[in-house]
C-alpha cells in the first residue's frame, strides 16, 4: 500500500480526469449581504443579483430557510438555490493543475498549518525538558493494571468532544500528550488513533447540538436542529459504547500478544518517534521545575477547548494560544543551574515543529484536490444527479439511498458544513415528496458522511495517519468494521425514524 503523499498525488490526478468525465454544472448561489442587509443571488453564469432580504424573497426562490438564519449570522455559507441546476461549459483541468493544486490547497491550510507548527514547537520544548519522561514513569507506576481506564475516559471525552462542538482537526493537538502515555501503558498506534480520531468522529456521526455539522444542516434544510435530538442522543450513546467495546477488544488481544497488532511491522519506527522513557534513569526524578512545566503544556489542551466552544477561537487564536504556553515552557527550560540554555530551547523548539512538516504537507494536498473538484463545476453536476435518483422512491428505501449518497458525496466535499449548506437545500425538501420528516435527511446526512470520513484520504484521516507514520492499510483493517457497524446501525434508525413517523 503507497504512503499517504502517493495515494493523494494519484488521487489529485484522478480528480483532474473526473473534470474531463463528468459533465460541469451549478446551482444559483444564495448569500446574504450583512453591510447593504440584503440577499445575493449568483446565477450560474456568474451575474449577481440583490433582492430584499424578507422572507417573501426566500419562499419565492423556493428556499425554505427562516430569514433570521441568514440575518444572525446562523448561515454565512453559499446556499444553493433549488431548481436552479444548469449545464456549464465544460471546465477541464489541465495537467499543470496537479502541481499547482497542491500548492494552493497548501497556501488555503496555512492557519492550521502554522497551529500544528507550534504545536509541534511546543512538543519538543517540553520533551527537552524531561518533565514528559518524568512524569510518564511516575503515571505508569500509578496505573499499572489499570491502563484500559485511561482509554475508556479518552474515549468518551472525545466523543462528548465530537457530538456537542464538532472536534476534528483540533484532535490533532492531544496526540501528542495521549500518544507517549498509551506507548507506555504497552498499546500500539491503532489504539492511539481510535481513541481520539475514531472516538471523536463517532460523536461526530450522531452529533447532538455540533454547531458546525447538525445546527448548520438544520438551518439549511430549514427546520430546527432540536428535531430529532432525541434519536442523535440514542444513536451516540449505542455508537459510542460499540466503539469502547471494540477498542476494549483490541487492547486486550495486543496485550496478549504484542505481534497481533495490525500495526506490529512499524511498531519499532512508532516507538522511536513517540516514546519519551529511555533507560537513563537520570530523568526519572520528577521534580518541581519539570511539574509545573508538564501542568502548563496540559492546561494548553482545556483551554483550546473552553476557546472553541464557547470564545469562537480558530486556528490562529489556538496557535498564538499554543505558542504562549511554549515560550514560558522555554523559559522554565532554558534558564537555572539545569536549564539547557536559550540555543537549546530554540533548537528543541525548530525540531519539534521539522517533525510535522509532513502532517501539514497532506492537510494542503487534500484540499488542492477539493480545489480541482471545485473549479471543475462537478460537485453541483453529482448533487443533481442524487437529488433525481431518489425521487419517487418509498420513505424506508428513500432514507437508505440517501444515507449512500452523503457517503459518496463526503469524499467529495469532505466538510461538514461545506457539504451541509451544498446539499440541505436541494435534498432536505425531497422528503416533503415521500412524506417524511426533514430532520431524517439530516441524520442521513451525518451518518453518510462520516462513514466516509473514516476512510477518506480527501478528509483528516491521511494528516492523522502521517503524524503516526501509520500506513492507510493498517488502518482500514481496523476501521473497516466501524465502518460497517455505523451504516447498518445508522440506517436502522434512519429507518425507524421514518416508519414511527
Amino acid at each position: 500500500m503507497p504512503g499517504a503523499f502517493v495515494i493523494l498525488f494519484v488521487l489529485t490526478i484522478v480528480a483532474v480526469a473526473a473534470t474531463w468525465l463528468i459533465p460541469a454544472g451549478s446551482y444559483s448561489k444564495l448569500t446574504y449581504n450583512k453591510p447593504t442587509s440584503e440577499l445575493q443571488i449568483k446565477n450560474p453564469g456568474g451575474k449577481t443579483e440583490k433582492v430584499p432580504a424578507t422572507q417573501q424573497q426566500l419562499d419565492k426562490l423556493g428556499v425554505k430557510i427562516d430569514i433570521k438564519q441568514f440575518t444572525s449570522g446562523g448561515i454565512t455559507d453559499p446556499i444553493s438555490i433549488p431548481n436552479t441546476y444548469q449545464r456549464l461549459k465544460q471546465r477541464p483541468a489541465s495537467a499543470a493543475a496537479v502541481p499547482n493544486s497542491m500548492v494552493r490547497g497548501t497556501i488555503e491550510a496555512v492557519d492550521i498549518m502554522v497551529f500544528i507548527f507550534v504545536l509541534g514547537g511546543l512538543i519538543g520544548v517540553v520533551k527537552a525538558s524531561g518533565a514528559f519522561e518524568s512524569g510518564l514513569i511516575a503515571l505508569t507506576r500509578k496505573t499499572k493494571g489499570h491502563e484500559f481506564a485511561l482509554i475508556f475516559f479518552v474515549s468518551v471525552l472525545m466523543v462528548l468532544g465530537g457530538t456537542l462542538c464538532g472536534i476534528e482537526e483540533e484532535a490533532v493537538a492531544f496526540y501528542p500528550i495521549l500518544v507517549p502515555v498509551f506507548i507506555a501503558m504497552g498499546y500500539d498506534s491503532i489504539v492511539c488513533v481510535g481513541a481520539i480520531f475514531l472516538a471523536s468522529s463517532i460523536g461526530t456521526a450522531f452529533s447532538t447540538i455540533n454547531p458546525f455539522s447538525v445546527v448548520i444542516a438544520s438551518n439549511a434544510a430549514g427546520i430546527d436542529f432540536t428535531q430529532g435530538l432525541n434519536w442523535r442522543i440514542f444513536g451516540c450513546a449505542i455508537a459510542a459504547m460499540f466503539v469502547i467495546f471494540y477498542l476494549h477488544w483490541y487492547t486486550k488481544k495486543i496485550k496478549a500478544d504484542p505481534k497481533s497488532s495490525y500495526s506490529y511491522e512499524d511498531h519499532a519506527s512508532f516507538d522511536k518517534m513517540w516514546s519519551v522513557v529511555s533507560d537513563d534513569g537520570e530523568n526519572a526524578v520528577f521534580t518541581v521545575r519539570k511539574k509545573i512545566i508538564l501542568v502548563l503544556f496540559v492546561i494548553t489542551f482545556p483551554l483550546m477547548v473552553w476557546g472553541v466552544m464557547s470564545q469562537g477561537w480558530w486556528f490562529p487564536t489556538m496557535a498564538a494560544s499554543f505558542l504562549t504556553f511554549a515560550i514560558l515552557i522555554m523559559i522554565l527550560t532554558g534558564t537555572g543551574k539545569m536549564g539547557i540554555g536559550e540555543k537549546g530551547v530554540v533548537d528543541a523548539f525548530v525540531e519539534g515543529a521539522s517533525s510535522l512538516v509532513g502532517v501539514s504537507l497532506i492537510i494542503g494536498l487534500a484540499r488542492g484536490i477539493n480545489i480541482v473538484l471545485n473549479e471543475g463545476m462537478i460537485s453541483d453536476t453529482m448533487l443533481q444527479f442524487s437529488s433525481t435518483l431518489v425521487k419517487g422512491m418509498s420513505g424506508p428505501i428513500f432514507i437508505i439511498v440517501m444515507m449512500f449518497i452523503f457517503f459518496i458525496l463526503g469524499f467529495i466535499v469532505p466538510s461538514s458544513s461545506g457539504l451541509a449548506v451544498l446539499s440541505m437545500p436541494i435534498l432536505a425538501p425531497l422528503a416533503d415528496t415521500v412524506d417524511i420528516p426533514r430532520f431524517v435527511v439530516v441524520t442521513a446526512y451525518q451518518i453518510g458522511q462520516y462513514a466516509m470520513l473514516f476512510l477518506a484520504p480527501t478528509g483528516l484521516v491521511m494528516a492523522t495517519l502521517q503524524m503516526l507514520d501509520m500506513k492507510y492499510s493498517h488502518w482500514f483493517r481496523f476501521v473497516w468494521p466501524v465502518v460497517v457497524f455505523l451504516l447498518i446501525f445508522g440506517g436502522g434508525i434512519l429507518v425507524a425514524e421514518v416508519m414511527i413517523y
